[in-house]
């Protein structure tokens, strides 16, 4: 009976509930997190939302990827579909 005892202790241990944190990514002031391009935009849709931007870098590799800057964050292409916008942090001053 101690084994039967024992079995029935480890099955109730291994179905406790498993329990996560949501961890969040944003940096920076969160108003501004939500004012940048989506994934799978257009750079034409980019464009006319945010205007031209202050810099852009030429296409690399293949498939190819392409950055246009602009003041608050970085857009990166994949051919005309925007990959990911991140936002461009300030150095620290001290």
């Amino acid at each position: 009976m101690p084994i039967l005892r024992i079995l029935l202790l480890l099955a109730l241990g291994a179905a406790t509930p498993a329990l996560a944190e949501t961890l969040s990514t944003e940096t920076g002031d969160p108003g501004l997190a939500a004012d940048r391009p989506n994934r799978g935009n257009t750079m034409a849709t980019v464009q006319n939302r945010f205007g031209e931007p202050s810099n852009r870098h030429a296409a690399v590799g293949n498939p190819p990827i392409t950055r246009w800057d602009y003041p608050q964050f970085a857009v990166y292409f994949e051919n005309d579909r925007v990959l990911h916008a991140v936002l461009v942090r300030s150095p620290p001053t001290g």
